[in-house]
C-alpha cells in the first residue's frame, strides 16, 4: 500500500527498508539502527551501515525478490530516485512511503512524516526546527549570481526548475540560468555562454566531476568561474541539511 503523507501506521514498524541514500542517513540520525534492516548499494552514509546492512540493489535496479524475503513493515522510497513500476510492485504487499522532495519546505515535511511513521517524532521535529533556524540566519549576497549547476557529463545535464537543487540555489542567492527549463535538461557549452553564466558549479554526484572537467570546460568558457562542489550539500534532503547552511554560506561568501 502506498502510504498517504502525514498518516501514521497503526503500529511502529520494526523492519524498515530504505531505498534512498539521503533518507537512509536520516533514519540513522533518528536512531533507527535496529529497525533498518536493508538499504541500497548507494546508501554510503553512515559508513557503518554501508558495511553492515543488507543491500537490495541500486536505487533504480532493486532486487524485488530479496526485498520480499525480508518482509519489511515499511519501505521508504522516493518519486525521483526510484522506478515507479518497481515501487508499485512492492506496494502490492508492503507499506511504502513515496516521498517527493522538490523544495526545502517539502524536505521538512518529509522529515516530519518519517518521524511520525517510525515513532521518532520528537527527534524529527527538533531536527526540522534546527535546520529551519539555520537557513533563516543565512546571509544572502547583495546581488544574485548567474549560475548553472551541472549534474552529468556526456551529455552535460543541468539542474533546472522544479528541483530541490534549484530551490537551494535560489535560497542561497544564486540565479539559476536554467530555472526556466524543467527538471534536468541536457545543455551545451554554447547555451551556457548564451545564458551569460558567470558561475558554473560541477557536482560531485551523481556524476563525479573532477578537476580535469573544470580544465576542459574552462577552455570553452574562459569568462566563467568554474568550481567543484559537494553534491550532497545541494541534494541530500535529510539530516545532511544540518551541514548545508554553513557549507553554502562559505560558498556564497567566497563569491562576494
Amino acid at each position: 500500500m502506498i502510504l498517504h503523507p502525514g498518516t501514521p501506521l497503526a503500529f511502529i514498524p520494526k523492519k524498515i527498508i530504505s531505498l534512498v541514500p539521503s533518507q537512509t542517513e536520516l533514519l540513522h540520525y533518528l536512531g533507527l539502527e535496529a529497525e533498518t534492516v536493508a538499504i541500497t548499494k548507494f546508501c554510503i552514509h553512515p559508513k557503518s551501515w554501508y558495511r553492515s546492512k543488507t543491500k537490495v540493489g541500486g536505487t533504480k535496479t532493486l532486487n524485488l525478490q530479496n526485498i520480499k524475503k525480508l518482509q519489511p513493515d515499511l519501505i521508504i522510497a522516493n518519486k525521483e530516485e526510484n522506478v515507479k513500476g518497481q515501487i508499485d510492485e512492492l506496494a502490492k504487499d508492503f507499506n511504502v512511503l513515496v516521498t517527493d522532495v522538490n523544495t526545502l519546505e517539502e524536505a521538512f515535511d518529509m522529515i516530519i512524516d518519517i518521524g511520525l511513521l517510525t515513532g521518532t517524532s520528537v527527534a524529527a521535529n527538533k531536527l526540522s526546527e534546527k535546520i529551519k533556524n539555520d537557513f533563516a540566519a543565512f546571509h544572502l549576497p547583495k546581488e544574485k549570481i548567474d549560475t548553472a549547476y551541472l549534474i552529468w557529463n556526456n551529455p552535460y545535464m543541468a539542474a533546472g526548475g522544479g528541483t530541490f537543487i534549484n530551490d537551494i540555489l535560489t535560497r542561497c542567492g544564486f540565479k539559476n540560468v536554467f530555472a526556466n527549463m524543467p527538471r534536468y535538461p541536457q545543455v551545451t557549452t554554447a547555451q551556457l555562454h548564451t545564458a551569460n553564466c558567470k558561475l558554473l558549479l560541477l557536482s560531485t554526484e551523481p556524476y563525479p566531476f573532477k578537476q580535469k572537467h573544470i580544465n576542459e570546460l574552462q577552455e570553452q568558457l574562459p569568462h566563467t568561474k568554474i568550481l567543484l562542489v559537494d553534491g550532497e550539500m545541494f541534494s541530500w534532503y535529510g539530516s545532511r541539511m544540518l551541514q548545508m547552511p554553513e557549507y553554502l554560506q562559505q560558498l556564497v561568501n567566497s563569491e562576494r
